[in-house]
């Protein structure tokens, strides 16, 4: 089983940096369009949508992603429409997860589940189009550092639970060692990359720090919100397209999240 999902995870990283860099952006965002359907069809399935209910689902997720890419196109994430859409996405992970998190997901309807599925799916993705490849493969590092991090501390020294109602397997320490482990990489990233590193500087740090454990909280919380609807729907995994690791919302959980939030922050700090 480990080996069918490391080779999975090779070849997808592979798919994807070469997408990332090799492919035109106009058919990078036709491809974020695919995944967006493909990981649509799945939180269908999570809202407890089925047959032709579930394929309407993807395609209107879909177009709605195609139709605002569109309508800001060439997409800037300094631009008033993507602006206001990620402000809204941060809103949502900032404000609303933690509060339904909280009051828990079993008693919400199909509808309040399935409009959660655009304000996860869809802002994710026209950040990860709009975003320049090294910005994008910047912030997506990171949550995969303490992905990584918070599944190794965990394993090893988690003893607390740090949302034992939503996802028994996460714990405190675990999310300790993703914060730590984000904040080392972000040292790394602001001394090695100059685009970076010129921005970073005396007092500079405390906001930039704060903006690295920003992300690895907001990580963490598209984890648990995927838990949570996993939960909701009754199942181990979103789906099994994936070998050894489930449906492609079992691999961008975190990513959802992450982005758009990412993207927000980049932009006010006028990282170019």
């Amino acid at each position: 089983m480990l080996a069918v999902r490391t080779l999975t995870a090779v070849a997808l990283l592979a798919a994807f940096l070469a997408a990332l860099f090799f492919l035109e952006r106009a058919v990078f965002a036709l491809l974020t369009g695919a995944i967006v359907a493909c990981a649509a069809h799945e939180w269908a399935g999570l809202s407890r949508l089925r047959g032709s209910a579930a394929i309407a689902y993807a395609a209107g997720c879909a177009a709605l992603y195609g139709a605002l890419a569109a309508w800001a196109w060439p997409m800037d994430t300094s631009a008033m429409p993507m602006i206001a859409i990620l402000i809204g996405a941060a809103a949502f992970w900032g404000l609303i997860v933690p509060l339904w998190l909280a009051r828990g997901m079993q008693s919400s309807s199909q509808v309040l589940m399935a409009a959660a599925g655009l304000a996860v799916l869809v802002p994710a993705a026209l950040a990860m189009a709009a975003l320049p490849p090294w910005q994008l493969l910047a912030i997506l590092c990171l949550v995969w550092i303490s992905d990584t991090a918070a599944y190794l501390v965990g394993r090893r020294f988690g003893r607390h639970k740090l949302a034992p109602s939503v996802s028994p397997g996460k714990t405190i320490e675990g999310a300790a060692g993703a914060i730590l482990a984000s904040l080392a990489y972000a040292v790394i990233l602001a001394l090695t990359m100059p685009a970076i590193g010129s921005h970073v500087k005396g007092l500079a740090w405390v906001p930039y720090a704060a903006a690295a454990m920003l992300l690895c909280a907001s990580g963490i919380f598209g984890d648990l919100f995927e838990s949570g609807a996993k939960r909701y729907a009754g199942v181990k995994d979103s789906g099994k397209l994936l070998p050894g690791h489930g449906g492609v919302l079992d691999r961008v959980d975190s990513v959802c999240a992450a982005l758009p939030v990412g993207a927000l922050l980049v932009t006010w700090a006028g990282v170019r």
